[in-house]
C-alpha cells in the first residue's frame, strides 16, 4: 500500500463516532449501520483500500453471488441441532438441586417463566454464562460430526 492510503486509515482511529459516519454517507453513497466504532473503522478502510486498488474482479464477485443465492437461508440459533420435540424434558442436577425445563414450541419453560434459549436458563440457575446445549448435556449445536476417513 501507498503511505497516503495507510495515512489515511490511521487517521481514522483517531476520528470521532460522528465523523466515521459522515465519512461513510461520502464512501458508500448510504445510511452508516448501527455498528460500534471499531466496525466503522474496517469497513471505512476497506472501502478506501476499494476505490484506491480497485475491488473484486467481475468473475468472483460472479461467483460469490451465485455461492450466496445458492446458500439456504440462515437459521436461527434456536433451529440449530438436533430437533427437540415440544414437551421433551430436561433435567440437571446443579448442585444437589434438579432443574427441570420444557421444550415448548416457543422455545423453552422454566419454573414457570418462558425463555428463548438453553443459554439463558443455565446463566440463571449457575449464575455465569454456559453454552446452554452443552450445560443439559446435549450434543454441541454447532460442532459437526467427525467421521472417520
Amino acid at each position: 500500500m501507498t503511505l497516503p492510503i495507510l495515512k489515511q486509515i490511521a487517521d481514522l482511529h483517531g476520528k470521532p463516532q460522528d465523523e466515521l459516519k459522515a465519512l461513510w454517507q461520502e464512501y458508500f453513497g448510504s445510511e452508516p449501520p448501527a455498528y460500534r466504532k471499531g466496525f466503522l473503522i474496517r469497513g471505512l478502510a476497506q472501502r478506501i483500500q476499494e476505490l484506491t486498488f480497485g475491488g473484486v474482479p467481475a468473475v468472483y464477485q460472479q461467483r460469490l453471488d451465485a455461492l450466496v443465492e445458492d446458500r439456504p437461508a440462515k437459521r436461527r440459533s434456536s433451529e440449530r441441532g438436533p430437533s427437540l420435540l415440544p414437551g421433551t424434558k430436561l433435567v440437571r442436577d446443579w448442585q444437589g438441586v434438579a432443574h427441570h425445563v420444557t421444550v415448548t414450541a416457543e422455545g423453552f419453560e422454566y419454573q414457570g417463566r418462558r425463555f428463548r434459549s438453553l443459554s439463558a436458563i443455565a446463566r440463571l440457575i449457575t449464575g455465569t454464562r454456559w453454552n446452554g446445549w452443552s450445560y443439559f448435556g446435549l450434543a454441541n449445536p454447532n460442532k459437526r460430526e467427525r467421521r472417520p476417513a
